[in-house]
C-alpha cells in the first residue's frame, strides 16, 4: 500500500523519511518496540535455559556481522570496511514479529521457538551500543571530527543511555508496583504509565546527549525485573501503540523509501541483499549451534528464520541522520532492499515451513523427543504480538 500510495506511483504520500512527523514517527516506534520487547525477557526465567539464545546472541550475533562485513567489502566496492560492518550490524536484529507463526505456533517446540523470540527480542537492543560504536569509527575513519571527538560521542550515548534507563525503568517500575498493591492506580492510567516510563528513559538520556533507544531498552530490562507482575497488562497499551506505529511506519517505508529506488537497483546491492538473509545469517547461526546435537532441520529453521524488519529501518535511518558518510546513500539502499526482500521471502515461507518443520517433529516418537535437546521443557516467555 505504502509503494502504491508514494512519489512512485500515486504521490498520496510524499516527502522523505527524514522530514518532520515521519522521523518522530519512526523514533517513537523504536523506542516503544525496545522497551517492551525488554519487558518481555523474564531474566529469572531465561537463566534457567540459556543454551540457545545465549549461543544465537552471543555467538551467531558477533558472526553474523563479521562475516557480513568481510562480504560487505568484497560486494559493496564503494563502501570503506568500517561502512560495510556498519551495514552489517544494521541487519544483524532479527524482527519476530514479521515471523509470528515462527515464534507462536504450538505445534513447534517451546525451547526452539523460545529461542527465535529471545533472539528477536534482545537483538535490536544488544546491537544498538555496537552500531553506535561502528558509526563513531566509520565517521572517524572519513574524517567527520576528530577520534577524540567519536570517542566522546559512543561513552556518552551509550554510558548516559544505560545510567537512565536503569534510573527511570527500575524507578518507574517500583513506583508503579507500589502505587498499584495499594489500590491507588489501575486500569488505563496504569497501561499509560508504563508508556510514561518508556519515554522518559528516552528523553532523559537524550538531554545529556545519551543514546535514547539504549535508555528504552534498558529501561524495558529494569522494568521487567522489578515490576515482573505488572508486565502482561501494564505494557499492553504501550505494546499495541507499538503495533499501530509499526504499521505505520511499514507505510511509510514502502512509500518513502521502497517506492523512490524500485528503478535504482544495482546488482551488488541485489547479491548482498540475497547474501544477508541466507548465508550471513544462516551460517553464523549453524556454526553457533555446533555441540548442541540439534537435528539438522532443526538447524536449518533456526538459521533461515531470521526476518529483517524496523529495528534495521530505524537504525538505518539513525545512522544517516547521525553522520553524513559517503557511503550514507549505500547503505540505506542496501537496508531497504535486504528488508523488502525479507518481508516477501520470510511471508511467504513461515507458514509453509513452520508446517512441515511441526509435521517432523510430530513424527518423532515420544522415547525420541525424550532424548533430543529439543524436546528439553521449558518455561515460555511471552512473544511479540503479530502486526
Amino acid at each position: 500500500a505504502g509503494i502504491a500510495l508514494g512519489p512512485s506511483a500515486l504521490n498520496v504520500l510524499g516527502g522523505d523519511f527524514e522530514q518532520g512527523g515521519v522521523e518522530l514517527l519512526a523514533e517513537v516506534t523504536l523506542l516503544l518496540i525496545l522497551f517492551v520487547d525488554a519487558t518481555r525477557i523474564d531474566l529469572r526465567v531465561l537463566r534457567k535455559q540459556l543454551a540457545v539464545p545465549v549461543r544465537l546472541l552471543g555467538i551467531g550475533l558477533p558472526l553474523t556481522v563479521l562475516t557480513g562485513a568481510l562480504l560487505g567489502a568484497v560486494v559493496l566496492t564503494d563502501l570503506t570496511l568500517f561502512e560495510a560492518a556498519l551495514v552489517a550490524a544494521i541487519l544483524a536484529p532479527t524482527d519476530a514479529a514479521l515471523g509470528q507463526a515462527v515464534v507462536s505456533d504450538k505445534r513447534v517446540p517451546v525451547r526452539i521457538r523460545q529461542g527465535l523470540n529471545v533472539e528477536s527480542g534482545l537483538n535490536d537492543g544488544l546491537m544498538l551500543p555496537a552500531i553506535t560504536i561502528i558509526l563513531a569509527l566509520a565517521a572517524s575513519d572519513s574524517g567527520l571530527e576528530s577520534t577524540s571527538y567519536w570517542a566522546g560521542f559512543v561513552s556518552r550515548q551509550i554510558g548516559f543511555g544505560v545510567l537512565f534507563g536503569v534510573a527511570v525503568g527500575a524507578g518507574g517500575g517500583l513506583t508503579l508496583d507500589y502505587f498499584a498493591k495499594r489500590g491507588w492506580i489501575e486500569g488505563a492510567l496504569r497501561q499509560i504509565g508504563t508508556l510514561a516510563i518508556a519515554v522518559g528513559a528516552f528523553a532523559a538520556a537524550e538531554m545529556v546527549e545519551g543514546n535514547g533507544f539504549v535508555a528504552a531498552f534498558v529501561a524495558g530490562l529494569a522494568f521487567g525485573y522489578v515490576a515482573k507482575d505488572h508486565c502482561d497488562t501494564a505494557a499492553d497499551f504501550t505494546e499495541d501503540e507499538g503495533q499501530l506505529l509499526a504499521l505505520l511506519t511499514f507505510l511509510f517505508f514502502g512509500a518513502l523509501l521502497v517506492g523512490p529506488r524500485i528503478g535504482e537497483l544495482t546488482l551488488p546491492i541485489a547479491l548482498y541483499s540475497l547474501l544477508s538473509l541466507t548465508v550471513i545469517r544462516m551460517s553464523p547461526v549453524a556454526v553457533s549451534l555446533i555441540g548442541m546435537h540439534l537435528e539438522a532441520p532443526t538447524i536449518g529453521y533456526l538459521s533461515w528464520f531470521g526476518p529483517r524488519g524496523l529495528a534495521s529501518i530505524l537504525f538505518g535511518l539513525f545512522v544517516v541522520e547521525h553522520a553524513e558518510l559517503a557511503g550514507s546513500e549505500t547503505i540505506l539502499a542496501v537496508v531497504t532492499w535486504t528488508v523488502l526482500e525479507s518481508i516477501i521471502l520470510h511471508g511467504v515461507t513461515e507458514v509453509p515451513l513452520t508446517g512441515r518443520y511441526a509435521e517432523w517433529w510430530r513424527s518423532m516418537i515420544p522415547d525420541q523427543i525424550a532424548a533430543m535437546p529439543e524436546g528439553e521443557v521449558v518455561d515460555e516467555l511471552r512473544p511479540r504480538v503479530s502486526v
